[in-house]
């Protein structure tokens, strides 16, 4: 009978490699809410509406786009960046409100 309590040497490895790639892609997602903080900025001092539909379009049809030609299922592109840009959203008011309150 194997132990499935001890993983083999190999999936270890993969498993250290998948949690450095989380990572970068924490890393990655903190640095994008830090670059929409300065955008909301940008948008309260020159009083530029938060919700850019067109620019949700392109980045959903980018992520869309690069899924299709990368091997990804573009659905799942398209529904995680939803997720993403919800809580780009969130920020970008928060800090919007926050800017014009002073």
């Amino acid at each position: 009978m194997t132990d499935h309590t001890m993983p083999p040497d190999g999936l270890e490895l993969l498993r250290s490699e998948l949690d450095d790639i989380d990572v970068t892609l924490l890393d990655t997602l903190r640095r994008r809410l830090e670059c929409c903080i300065r955008i909301a900025r940008h948008k309260a001092e020159h009083d530029i509406a938060m919700m850019q539909p067109g620019r949700v379009g392109l980045v959903k049809d980018r992520a869309a786009q690069y899924g299709r030609e990368n091997g990804i299922d573009p659905d799942f592109l398209v529904a995680l960046y939803g997720v993403i840009i919800a809580e780009t959203c969130r920020v970008e008011d928060v800090e919007i409100a926050d800017a014009t309150a002073h």
